[in-house]
């Protein structure tokens, strides 16, 4: 295999693996993209590269910028907005798990919250309060530990890890 094909299967495989982290192909091909090229693209290159549409560029590029896997570069003398993907994959992996968080997460214990709220017989709100406990319980332990781990730096984490798997 040659370096171009490693890198389109990198790519392709990546945007595959970018719809199961809940983010569209497109915008996660672009990060693989951006994430093994040494210099920072434009987005008209970022377009060539990946055959889209401008539209589909920009889209993509603010979405990475605002789970701040991406950010802008200038140059000097240049118009153009360059972008560079954070490489440092342990903040990769810090950023997704927050955003993630933020988006399903989050979402979900507020809703849990409002549920332990309804009324009616005590016969059926027993036993639907009591799974929405169960269920709230087990959220709420991990948000607790995804917040530890967000905070947490990579020895934190491979060294807890180890002992899990041991």
């Amino acid at each position: 295999m040659t370096i171009e094909e490693g890198k389109e299967k990198f790519i392709q495989s990546w945007g595959a693996l970018g719809t199961s982290w809940g983010i569209n192909r497109t915008m996660a091909q672009i990060h693989a993209l951006l994430l093994i090229h040494e210099t920072p693209l434009s987005a008209d290159e970022i377009m060539q590269e990946l055959q889209i549409s401008r539209g589909n560029a920009n889209m993509n590029i603010r979405a990475l910028i605002d789970w701040g896997l991406v950010h802008k570069e200038l140059k000097a003398g240049e118009r153009k907005e360059y972008f560079v993907a954070e490489k440092d994959m342990w903040e990769v992996i810090r950023r997704i798990i927050a955003q993630r968080k933020k988006k399903e997460l989050e979402p979900m214990l507020k809703v849990l919250d409002e549920l332990t709220e309804v009324k009616g017989s005590p016969q059926e709100t027993e036993n639907f309060t009591k799974v929405i406990r169960d269920i709230k319980l087990f959220s709420s332990k991990a948000d607790s530990m995804l917040d530890a781990l967000v905070k947490s730096d990579s020895n934190w984490f491979v060294g807890t890890f180890m002992k899990m798997i041991k």
